[in-house]
């Protein structure tokens, strides 16, 4: 089952790299069968990397995320703002929708609670602690890869 993992947020922005960090983590462990993405943010462009995947995985830091994290399956929602620089993982899937037609894969976002977004900022000890909360979670996924095994450990956001 082909995944593709989206993980996004800033590194020089304390607990917003929260995302890229997991997303590391994955890179390293090398999960079989998987297309990793970073970026400072999600994009039109993101579409493209969707297709030909069976499943998604979206990695964020949030302000008001329940700590440590949540994972919840996610669903296509216009949401367009009046840039498209910066789009929602919803807006993402809405926008595979409109532009190459048909259902986008199953898609799931994990958004650990951030406390600390300065600039120059480091990974807040609460951030560094949710992360590997977060990791021990994902490798449970992992070990279970479907959309029907993700769903039965969602939680709402």
């Amino acid at each position: 089952m082909r995944l593709v993992v989206f993980g996004w947020g800033n590194e020089a922005r304390g607990d917003d790299a929260l995302g890229p960090l997991l997303l590391a983590r994955i890179a390293a462990a090398q999960w079989p069968d998987s297309a990793l993405i970073e970026d400072f943010q999600l994009q039109l462009e993101h579409v493209l990397d969707l297709q030909g995947a069976e499943l998604a995985l979206f990695l964020d830091a949030g302000r008001a995320t329940p700590a440590p994290f949540a994972f919840s399956e996610i669903f296509p929602r216009k949401n367009l703002t009046h840039t498209s620089h910066a789009l929602a993982p919803e807006s993402v899937l809405a926008v595979y929708e409109q532009t190459l037609g048909g259902n986008p894969p199953p898609a799931f976002l994990l958004c650990m609670r951030g406390e600390n977004f300065d600039l120059g900022a480091g990974l807040s000890d609460d951030g560094a602690a949710r992360l590997e909360q977060a990791w021990a979670f994902l490798q449970r996924l992992e070990a279970g890869r479907s959309a029907e095994n993700w769903r039965r450990h969602a939680t709402k956001i």
